[in-house]
This record gives structure tokens, C-alpha cells and sequence, in this order.
């Protein structure tokens, strides 16, 4: 496959449980500083900066869960933009939260706090996010409304979201999601939303405004572990030559599916769960710094993990 990578088999533990509980999604900036979420015990948001190895906490009171603007319940997943805006999606409280540049205290952006519902202004079970590279639109995997919504950046609580994939009740049709969680969008890649449905095990791509997606990834309904079945696939990321990577919980893997490839190649993980350096445990997300390591959140071990690029 062009550009096809290879990864060391080995992760080398950057974070650990003298820090965090229980990892969930990450995301890195261009200057390498990476940014996770410490999702159940502890409700926070954590930076490690570029060379260190002592994360510190950036929003959300460690161990104290709430609605107020300044604490989570159940955070997902984190985006940082070019002006160090920072959101993160509040599972429980069923809204994302916006800190501008060196804020404690969130601004909701989507949703209405501790009001779940499938209105266009509601959300529930927001799970990861993604950000247009304008910065003007924010992108939500609703995964208890089975949905997609798009909302601006600068929108507020309440505000009316456009519904951009799914809406049409949990399923395995094509015009349906089912339990979305991960979701990724490169325009400068792909014009395709790509989204990860834990329900079905199946990944879909998904255009703008299409009132249907295509299952590229996993046999729509039926989990497994072989080379072409994912067994409830979480974070997603796609490279610049079209490489599909999918963190497969269940399996306790990621896989790697070259461009308009269903089979997938195992790039962490070897399909069992255990904690030695070539192993992971219910991994949640995935990120890729510039030098193209990969990164990978291995919440049952509660730890990350960094596999250097070969």
C-alpha cells in the first residue's frame, strides 16, 4: 500500500496510573504537546508537553465530577485549535465544553447541560469530536442519538445543530449509524466524514450532507477478530495516503486498513488482553505526532502508549 508504515511491536508506557485512571480519547498539536482525557475517576483533562514526562492537569478538578462550567462528568475526547481553544465532549452532562486559550472554565458550545434529548439543540452521549481545519465547524459523534451533528465553533448552549449523518434510528442499514464513537474528518484528505460504530463493529465513511454512508471497514452486525471483522472499534484516524487506522477495543488491537483495503493489518496489540510492552487492554484512542509515532490510549492498563515509527 503507498505509504504503508510499520511501527515497533513494543510501546513504550508514557504515561501511567501514578497519573491516570481510565484513559480515553487524546489528541496531539503540531508541536507534539499531546493532550488526553482521563474519563471515569478522575473527570479531567491532562497536556503533556514535548519532551516531558510529567503531565499536568488543564481543565476539570481531579476526582470531582459536576455540571458546573468548570467540571466535567464522564469526558470523551478533547480538540485543540490553532489558537489553543480547547473542546472537550461532556458525556454525562450531554454537552461540549469550549476553554478558550489558558481557561479553567468551559463555555457549552452544543447541547444543553444535563438536558439529553434528540432535538437539533440537544445531545446525547456526545462521544468524540472533530474539528473542519477553518476552525468554523465542530463535528459530534452522538452515539445514544445513533447521529452526526455539525455546530459552529462559536455556537452556545442551545443552539441549533445541523444533523450531518444518521439521525434515522440505530441500525446496520446505510442510512443509519449504530453506537457512533470515533469520528475523523480531513477535507484536505478525504471528503468523507470516516466514524467508528461500536454497535455494528463496522466503520463508515460518510459525505457532507449525504443522506448515506459506505461500511469500509468490518462486516456490518457481526464482530470477530480476524483480519477483516472488528470487534467494537472506538478511535479513528486517517493518514495522507488514505491509511485507515482503527482502534479495536474488544480486540485489544489496532489495525491498519490501506487505501480501499477491508483487510486489516494488526500495527499494536496482538488480539489478547495483558499489560507487557506488546500488548494493550481495551485501547480507546489514537493520535500521531510528526514524526508519525502513534500514540494510543490503553485504558485497561491505564496507561499510554507511544509505538515509535520504524
Amino acid at each position: 500500500a503507498a505509504g504503508a508504515d510499520r511501527w515497533s511491536t513494543a510501546g513504550i508506557t508514557i504515561v501511567n496510573s501514578t497519573y491516570v485512571t481510565s484513559v480515553n480519547g487524546l489528541f496531539i498539536d503540531p508541536g507534539d504537546t499531546l493532550y488526553f482525557v482521563d474519563e471515569t475517576a478522575n473527570a479531567v483533562v491532562w497536556k503533556l508537553d514535548k519532551g516531558s514526562t510529567v503531565p499536568v492537569i488543564i481543565a476539570g478538578v481531579k476526582a470531582v465530577t459536576g455540571s458546573t462550567a468548570g467540571l466535567f462528568s464522564n469526558p470523551q475526547a478533547v480538540y485543540v485549535d490553532s489558537k489553543q481553544n480547547m473542546y472537550v465532549s461532556d458525556l454525562m452532562n450531554h454537552r461540549i465544553q469550549k476553554f478558550i486559550n489558558g481557561s479553567t472554565v468551559g463555555t457549552t458550545v452544543a447541547g444543553i447541560t444535563s438536558t439529553p434529548g434528540s432535538q437539533l439543540n440537544q445531545l446525547r452521549g456526545p462521544r468524540y469530536l472533530w474539528v473542519d481545519p477553518n476552525e468554523e465547524y465542530i463535528y459530534i459523534a452522538e452515539s445514544d442519538n445513533s447521529r452526526v451533528m455539525r455546530h459552529r465553533t462559536n455556537s452556545t448552549s442551545g443552539t441549533d445543530g445541523v444533523l450531518i449523518a444518521g439521525g434515522n434510528g440505530q441500525g446496520n442499514a446505510i442510512t443509519q449509524l449504530s453506537y457512533p464513537y470515533g469520528i475523523y474528518y480531513a477535507p484536505n484528505i478525504s471528503n468523507y466524514l470516516y466514524i467508528t460504530n461500536i454497535a455494528n463493529s463496522c466503520v463508515m465513511k460518510w459525505a457532507i450532507n449525504a443522506t448515506s454512508g459506505t461500511f469500509v471497514a468490518g462486516v456490518p452486525g457481526t464482530s470477530g477478530s480476524n483480519a477483516t471483522l472488528l470487534n467494537t472499534p472506538v478511535g479513528i484516524k486517517i493518514d495522507a495516503f488514505m491509511n485507515m487506522f482503527v482502534v479495536d477495543n474488544q480486540n485489544h488491537r489496532v489495525q491498519m486498513f490501506c487505501n480501499n483495503s477491508q483487510i486489516g493489518i494488526t500495527v499494536a496489540g496482538n488480539g489478547v488482553a495483558g499489560n507487557t510492552s506488546t500488548q494493550l487492554s481495551y485501547p480507546m484512542g489514537i493520535a500521531f505526532d510528526s514524526s508519525l509515532n502513534m500514540y494510543i490510549t490503553d485504558r485497561g492498563n491505564q496507561r499510554i502508549q507511544k509505538f515509535l515509527k520504524l
